[in-house]
């Protein structure tokens, strides 16, 4: 959907397990991000690759919330010190693209199915600059540990790279719902 596949190898060499490879490998938002040839656009938030938070130019990077924004870099600073490169795959959407994303996932899933995964752009954070889905696997699991310091919660429990500001700074996350479905 919006987030390039993770390389099996770069997964395994960093001891995710066999299983959770496999898992996330099958977890559409890691695949191929959106391209002109799907009708959607960079001016639409479509990425062709992964970004850096500090990459404006962008309207996925650009159009996000400020303060979400912030929060983003700090950590992506904080997250190379610790030796891991943080990106954005997808930050903010228009409502066309969020749409193509859950057309898409229709089509390949069927509609219960998707609305586990994709959210309408009516009720999705990216679609309101809100929600960024982060990579590569180390980042997500870096956030996962130091989110809170920035405010950053992971939303979804199905969504290891899905972060929005949920706390306050150093506060504490509330509970992971469990997909996009149970928003």
């Amino acid at each position: 959907m919006s987030c390039p596949s993770p390389r099996p190898s770069k997964t395994l060499r960093f001891g995710v397990g066999i299983a959770a490879a496999a898992v996330l490998t099958a977890v559409p938002a890691y695949r191929a991000v959106a391209s002109a040839a799907d009708g959607t656009t960079a001016s639409d938030g479509a990425l062709d690759r992964p970004v850096s938070p500090f990459d404006e130019g962008r309207p996925a990077v650009d159009r996000l919330d400020p303060a979400l924004l912030a929060a983003v870099r700090q950590a992506t600073l904080d997250a190379r010190r610790d030796g891991v490169e943080m990106q954005l795959n997808s930050g903010w959407r228009s409502p066309r693209h969020q749409q193509h994303l859950l057309d898409e996932a229709v089509a390949e899933h069927g509609p219960d199915e998707a609305r586990r995964q994709v959210l309408t752009p009516d009720r999705s954070s990216h679609v309101t600059g809100e929600a960024v889905d982060v990579g590569p696997v180390e980042a997500d699991r870096w956030l996962q540990r130091h989110g809170t310091a920035y405010g950053l919660c992971q939303v979804y429990a199905n969504e290891i790279w899905h972060f929005e500001l949920r706390t306050v700074p150093g506060g504490s996350c509330p509970p992971q719902l469990p997909d996009a479905s149970a928003s």
